[in-house]
């Protein structure tokens, strides 16, 4: 029998370590800010390293999923910070980001190539055309690859599994830390996600004005609010799932219109960048009556949801005390 990939065992050696404690299965209501983080942070950094190897392969699906993980893990941090923002933040920070980097470019073309197939068929000069993008797409992948098979690749789930675990802002015994640490869920929670609805609505109000770097930067603030209502969803309760999935489901409407927009001004980028693809492979991403439609689509499902009420306390399940 063969031994094991290098893919197999950087991932096995990049598994998170240092787990002192058991911890609940599920979220609740009443329990302490420090124990959600972890439940909530390990979760998707677990799903980060179960698609390192469907990644390094070249597997569309599993560098999507990794990305979504990923995504998932740094909203989860902004969450939870000023709690978790001790000394060694900014460089855990530093470290996902140089990932997410990594796994951008990739990604990028994949949707770019999509787009082309799915749009012009088999013309001869689009084949021709795609054999630029093919080429590209591939040396990126071999660099990707590079990078998750890398030390540096190990550190960053090595020390993002310990940060988590214990890292500085799990001890700092000021007053105020303490307090963060032992405030409820709930409580949390509730603030966090009212906060930045708000702030998500106030910008998208003046939607149709915005630059493409300003409405990139409000996709962000959808994708925030979107991945974190994802992540607490063990504190809605059963009683209450209609108005849970309406407030997403419009956030959702926006964030896949924001996203074919960022899609297409990400693939005109890429089109003018590559040597020879021409004027036409770049006019292939933009289309105005597209645009339209995509922020409208976007401003209606912002409108439904500036209309609904907000998450309240009475929204989560019920009978939970603090856990201490």
């Amino acid at each position: 029998m063969s031994g094991p990939t290098t893919s197999a065992r950087a991932a096995t050696r990049a598994k998170p370590a240092m787990r002192r404690n058991t911890l609940p299965g599920r979220l609740s209501p009443g329990m302490a800010c420090d124990t959600a983080f972890r439940i909530i942070a390990r979760r998707h950094l677990d799903a980060v390293i179960a698609q390192h190897d469907g990644t390094c392969r070249g597997d569309p699906e599993a560098l999507h999923q990794i990305r979504i993980a990923l995504t998932h893990l740094r909203t989860a941090i902004r969450f939870f910070s000023p709690m978790v923002d001790d000394a060694l933040r900014p460089n855990v920070w530093a470290e996902l980001k140089w990932l997410n980097g990594q796994l951008g470019m990739v990604r990028d073309l994949d949707v770019a190539i999509e787009r082309v197939v799915a749009e012009t068929g088999d013309e001869l000069a689009v084949v021709a055309e795609l054999q630029q993008w093919d080429e590209k797409r591939a040396e990126s992948h071999r660099l990707l690859a590079r990078a998750l098979q890398s030390a540096r690749y190990r550190r960053l789930a090595e020390l993002t599994s310990t940060w988590i675990e214990s890292g500085p802002w799990s001890t700092r015994r000021s007053k105020e830390a303490i307090r963060l640490r032992r405030r409820t869920l709930a409580e949390h929670a509730m603030d966090r996600l009212t906060e930045w609805e708000t702030r998500l609505l106030k910008k998208a109000r003046k939607l149709c004005k915005l630059d493409v770097e300003k409405r990139h930067k409000l996709r962000l603030l959808n994708k925030r609010l979107t991945y974190s209502i994802e992540s607490l969803q063990d504190l809605f309760a059963a009683e209450t799932p209609t108005k849970h999935k309406s407030i997403l489901k419009q956030l959702r409407k926006a964030q896949r219109a924001l996203g074919q927009l960022n899609d297409d001004a990400r693939g005109q980028a890429l089109a003018a960048s590559l040597n020879g693809a021409g004027l036409g492979a770049t006019d292939r991403f933009l289309n105005r009556k597209r645009e339209k439609k995509l922020l409208r689509t976007a401003s209606v499902a912002y409108r439904k949801l500036d209309k609904a009420k907000p998450f309240r306390s009475a929204d989560l399940a019920p009978g939970s005390e603090p856990e201490v």
